[in-house]
């Protein structure tokens, strides 16, 4: 039997983060090896397991995966989340991209300088309620199903999810033009393996913080 995955990156959201969640809702078990220093990095680096020499990295199926994109599209397709067929597929891709161009401006709000922090926090909420979220209340109002694709829960629902949770972070009421979403939420939280990993105590990381920041310009030199 394979070991569980093993994921190096560091202690917090990230790139890392949908990866945590996208393994957590499809139930299976992972380990952590947080990279905290700036010689944590460089020894990985040193080691020759970054492809690219740079991280996420994931050990899975005797892979030292990189690039975040790949690792998601992996998991996605090894446990039944990516669709019945190329079409699936495709509506997944594109919803998934939708989400992650959302989630990038949220996580690189933290990272900016105070002063243009307003200006881009407002720019994320009106993305989110119209351009993205639109998309997701028309598809679900369209064929009227309880998932976004084929009826039944793939990576895009996963994603969504925790877009959503990352865009209620900026703003609390983000969702209340949008019911089908709110019901959504609703549903796909109370999944039991995503439920569980909302509850305190998960590998599920918290919001970006300075002191984490501090940390991330540290080993990245940023």
């Amino acid at each position: 039997m394979a070991g569980k995955p093993k994921l190096h990156y560091t202690k917090g959201r990230g790139k890392m983060e949908s990866i945590r969640w996208l393994l957590a809702a499809a139930g299976v078990e992972f380990e952590e090896e947080f990279i905290e220093t700036k010689e944590d990095l460089e020894k990985l680096r040193n080691d020759g397991v970054l492809m690219f020499q740079q991280v996420p990295m994931v050990e899975i199926d005797g892979m030292k995966m990189v690039q975040t994109r790949a690792i998601l599209s992996y998991i996605a397709a090894k446990y039944n989340l990516y669709g019945k067929d190329l079409k699936e597929r495709a509506w997944i891709d594109m919803y998934v991209e939708g989400t992650t161009d959302l989630m990038g401006m949220i996580m690189y709000l933290p990272f900016q300088p105070a002063d243009t922090k307003e200006k881009n926090l407002a720019l994320i909420i009106e993305r989110a309620t119209n351009r993205y979220f639109p998309v997701y209340e028309k598809a679900l109002k369209a064929h009227g199903h309880d998932y976004l694709v084929g009826n039944k829960l793939s990576w895009a629902d996963i994603h969504l999810l925790e877009a959503i949770l990352m865009a209620e972070e900026c703003k609390p009421d983000i969702l209340s033009p949008f019911p089908l979403l709110q019901a959504f939420k609703g549903r796909i939280s109370n999944i039991p393996t995503i439920k569980k990993f909302l509850q305190p105590g998960s590998q599920r990381k918290p919001p970006t913080d300075e002191k984490f920041i501090a940390v991330v310009r540290k080993i990245f030199n940023i």
